[in-house]
């Protein structure tokens, strides 16, 4: 039997609050009446999901979790306590983080991403933000420069923000290379830029071709991601207009379109510019 994961377990007796469940060593366990299904019998197999309540007594459950031991996932903050942070985990228990297992400052409404663990002096199914230490260290990356992945937005640092990538390494996308808002959590495709010797990936969330785009066509850049890859002007909109919707002068505009058409990177249309699907 495995706590703080799922297991096919055994209906031995019922119980006015519930059923109670053949957890062979770990002796039975609760299945209490709001998650027994309606054609439950002694004798079936149930599927349910197995943690410890705050006696430290085991408990089954029907209900889905948002994740389980050896995941690692973004969770909301629920509240703040004295020794931790409380965390929404799908289930009528809460998930604790304690604060020897934080890397950054904790507030309620945050959302945070953690792996779960078990804790096995006490039972008990716990949250960590040093993540980066439930990964299996035998496994060698197999990248090369340019190359799709997938990341999960999952750590910030004075250099960038830390990604988990394809589930299994961790990678550093640089500050100056973030061209749209991104939070815990976020996953999306990215770029192998660099595997460098200590073993450390770089990543980039945009091919070469953004990459290679700096200064005020960055900016530019930015501006049109943010905006839904449209923006309203043309260098023939008064100088104004320009300044108002993307804060440069018309002459630092017209250059800046210039670079990001030359690099194709965005269409120009009669009433605005566009970027470029990739």
């Amino acid at each position: 039997m495995n706590i703080g994961s799922y297991n096919s377990l055994k209906v031995v007796k019922r119980v006015a609050f519930g059923l109670y469940l053949d957890g062979e060593e770990a002796g039975e366990i609760l299945l209490p009446n709001r998650y027994v299904p309606a054609d439950a019998q002694i004798d079936d197999y149930l599927d349910v999901f197995i943690y410890t309540d705050g006696d430290d007594r085991l408990i089954a459950t029907t209900d889905k979790p948002l994740a389980v031991v050896g995941d690692i996932v973004p969770m909301h903050v629920k509240a703040v306590g004295s020794y931790g942070a409380f965390l929404e985990w799908g289930i009528m228990k809460d998930l604790f983080l304690p604060f020897s297992e934080q890397t950054a400052d904790v507030n309620e409404g945050d959302t945070v991403v953690v792996g779960l663990y078990l804790d096995n002096k006490t039972n008990r199914v716990v949250a960590t933000m040093r993540w980066g230490r439930m990964l299996d260290k035998t496994m060698t990356p197999d990248f090369a420069e340019g190359d799709e992945v997938e990341v999960m937005v999952a750590g910030k640092t004075e250099l960038g923000y830390r990604v988990l990538i394809n589930n299994a390494f961790v990678g550093l996308i640089y500050q100056n290379e973030v061209f749209k808002p991104l939070r815990m959590g976020d996953k999306m495709p990215a770029y192998i830029h660099r595997m460098r010797a200590d073993g450390k990936i770089d990543v980039r969330l945009n091919k070469a071709g953004y990459a290679a785009i700096e200064g005020e066509s960055a900016r530019l850049l930015k501006l049109l991601q943010e905006s839904g890859g449209y923006l309203p002007t043309t260098d023939k909109s008064p100088a104004e207009t320009i300044y108002e919707v993307c804060g440069m002068s018309k002459k630092t505009y017209k250059k800046a379109v210039g670079e990001l058409y030359k690099k194709r990177l965005i269409l120009l249309k009669d009433n605005g510019i566009v970027l470029v699907k990739k």
